[in-house]
Parts: C-alpha cells; structure tokens; sequence
C-alpha cells in the first residue's frame, strides 16, 4: 500500500475512533446512575469491599465529598456510580444516633431530587472476624430497611459454609434483602493452603434483583466481577442494532445506506463499549479499526456482496435485492458487533490480570475475530428479522446453519 494511501487510512480511523470516544462517553452520560449507601464501622472491609467489586478503585481514585460529618460521597467520572460511606459508627452513642439522623435526611432529601439521586440500595458491613453485631447496628438497619433494601455483607467470610454469626444474624429475622458473605480476595492460611475468594459474584446478582431497572445498566459498568453478564447484555444491545440494520440495508437507493449504516454501527460499538465500562484510549481503537479496514471499509465490502448477488441467485428484481441488501448489512453488523464484544471481553480480562493487551495484538484479534463471525453471523440473526425474509432466502439461511 503506497504511504499516502496508509496515511488517509489511518487518519479515517482516528476520526472514528474520535466518533467512538465522544458516542461512548454521551451513552455513559445518559445513564441513570446507581446509588449506594455503604455503611459499617470503621475495620468492617467497606473500602475492601468497594474496590473489590467496582473498577477504578473508587476509594483510591475517586472524588471524595463531605455530605455531613459522618457521610462522604465517593464519585468519579466516567463511572456512573455514587457511593456514600458512612463514619464513626464506632464512637459514643451520640454520635451513632447523629449518623442514623444524617441518613434519615440524605435518604429523604436524595428521594426528593428524583431517579438520578435516589438511593437504590444500602451494603451494611460487618466483619465476620468480629462475630458480633451491636445493638445499634440492629436499629440502623432496621431504620434504612424502611426506605431502601438492605444488604447484610459479611466481609472475611473465610468459610462459605454459614458462621455463627450469620446464623445469629438470620434469627434475628431483621428486615433485609439478604445475607451475603463475602472474600474479597484469596486468603492464605498456610504457604499451601489457600481459601479462594468467593462471594462477590452472589452480591452482584442480588443487587441487581434488588435496585430499579433503570440503574442495572449503570451498576453493570460500574462491577468489576461479572463478565459474562457485561458480554451478555452488549449482545443484546447489540440485536437491536442489528435490527436497525436490516431496515437501514434494505432502501433501494445505490450507496446512501452507507452513509447511514456507519454512524449506526459507530453508536452500537460506542453502546457496546459503556456496557462493559471500559477507558479505552483512541490507539486501543485505532488498533481496532486497522482490524477490520474501518468500519466504513467493513460496510463497502458488504455492498461489493450485494452488487454480486444477481450472479449467485438469478432473476432478482429491485425489491428481493433490497432484501439482500438487508441482509448482508445484518452480516456485518452482527460480525462488527460479536467481534468488537470479544476484544473488549480480551481487554477486560488482561486489565483484571494486570496487564495491558498490545495494540499489535488487538489488531490481530480483531481481524481473526471478524473473519470468524463472517462466517457464522447468519446464526445469529433475530428471529423478527428472519420473518421478514422470503421464504427462499429463509432456506438459504438454514442452510447455512
């Protein structure tokens, strides 16, 4: 490829990679964030626990703001998430009661401000090293349970089987969501011996079935714990899209889908990319890009398909070649998508590692990615979409498969 060409190739695929950023960033925006109360005394593994189950290491990294004397609200930007950590649970009883009032108000007035500062939820902690809860941490719960589900979290749970004091606990029959005890991290007793972190994926589950539907997309960025669920909900944000894309694809107007298609695919990938609540930087996905030509490079080897169909499939009239159309742009939006879904799902893993993947090696996984969803993207396709297809092109689809 002569300089020049190279040079125009790579400058479109910063300009993408600008679009991407901006796109990503205005999807993190538009979410409703979530809001968590995280109570306990001091040494009950509150900040362990944060930074354990959200990314950023929030109590590290995060801006910290004095709500009263004993509430400090914990946010950073990027991550749709606030926390507010409770202090001085541990001091005289006057000051527990001024606690229990300044949660009181917080609760009434953050109610009052609507979805985006109502508290969804509250992580009471306790360390279960302790093997004791005090009698005003009864009423504190009780209290909070009367206006937002309460999560009981027993930090340096070393056992998973019930301890003492969860036991005490539930016979308490105090008016939570749950009991949850928690590892944050492998726990060596011996130089062999090691009691394997466990826990946090069972508070990731309860506390979606807990908080509004309207803050699980936020609270699914802002967890560190469960992939799965991140690549789960990117391919079904990604359906949606792909969708779109049959409609966009089937207009009978030589090359103008193009130019409506590449936008299309750049707001999926920047969906796909809040979802997983990654900070890719523009040469991550400049390396992307490279992986597949660019997305627009993607969409116009789907219109030299279309323009080869009349030769595999005689007789076609403008409308069935619509339908072709159609369905080659949900060819390559679905292998855009699950592509782009499994490098971020590589990327996330090697940051939970440590580590940083290689650009070299993101453009590498990207292409060999893509090849490999071309090939099998047809069984991938939305049940709504197929039964829009005639009945011949359905066959040629299950055949396929």
């Amino acid at each position: 490829m002569a300089l020049w060409q190279k040079i125009r190739r790579m400058s479109g695929n910063k300009q993408l990679a600008n679009n991407l950023l901006d796109e990503t960033q205005s999807e993190v925006e538009r979410m409703q964030p979530v809001n968590i109360i995280v109570a306990g005394k001091t040494g009950s593994g509150k900040s362990t626990l944060i930074n354990a189950l959200f990314r950023e290491n929030l109590t590290e990294t995060g801006v910290g703001q004095p709500v009263t004397q004993h509430i400090q609200k914990i946010t950073k930007a990027g991550v749709p998430l606030t926390l507010y950590d409770t202090k001085g649970l541990e001091l005289s009883v006057e000051a527990q009661h001024e606690v229990l009032q300044s949660l009181a108000d917080l609760l009434k007035e953050a109610k009052a401000k609507g979805p985006h500062e109502e508290i969804d939820v509250v992580y009471y902690c306790i360390n279960n090293l302790a093997n004791r809860i005090e009698a005003f941490e009864v009423e504190l719960i009780e209290a909070l349970a009367k206006e937002v589900p309460v999560i009981l979290v027993l930090t340096q749970s070393l056992s998973q089987e019930p301890s003492e004091l969860e036991v005490y606990i539930r016979s308490l029959d105090l008016p939570l969501a749950e009991v949850v005890p928690v590892l944050t991290k492998d726990y060596a007793i011996q130089a062999e011996q090691i009691i394997e972190a466990h826990g946090l994926q069972s508070l990731v589950d309860l506390t979606l079935a807990v908080i509004p539907e309207s803050s699980q997309q936020a609270f699914v960025n802002a967890q560190r714990i469960d992939l799965n669920r991140k690549v789960q909900d990117a391919r079904r944000w990604a359906k949606r899209y792909i969708t779109t894309s049959f409609g966009v694809g089937f207009m009978p107007i030589p090359m103008s889908d193009a130019a409506i298609l590449v936008p299309m695919q750049i707001t999926m990938l920047a969906h796909i990319t809040s979802i997983f609540g990654l900070s890719l930087d523009k040469a991550q996905i400049v390396s992307m890009f490279a992986g597949i030509g660019g997305t627009g490079g993607v969409t116009l080897l789907g219109k030299t398909i279309v323009s080869s169909a009349f030769k595999w499939v005689p007789g076609l009239g403008t409308v069935t070649g619509g339908v072709i159309s159609g369905t080659t742009a949900i060819t390559l939006t679905i292998a855009l998508a699950y592509s782009y879904i499994e490098i971020l799902k590589q990327i996330t893993l090697a940051e939970s590692q440590g580590r940083d993947l290689p650009l070299k090696e993101i453009q590498r996984l990207m292409n060999q990615n893509l090849a490999e969803h071309l090939a099998n993207a047809q069984q991938f396709i939305p049940q709504e979409v197929k039964d829009q297809l005639p009945a011949w092109l359905k066959g040629f689809l299950d055949e396929e498969n």
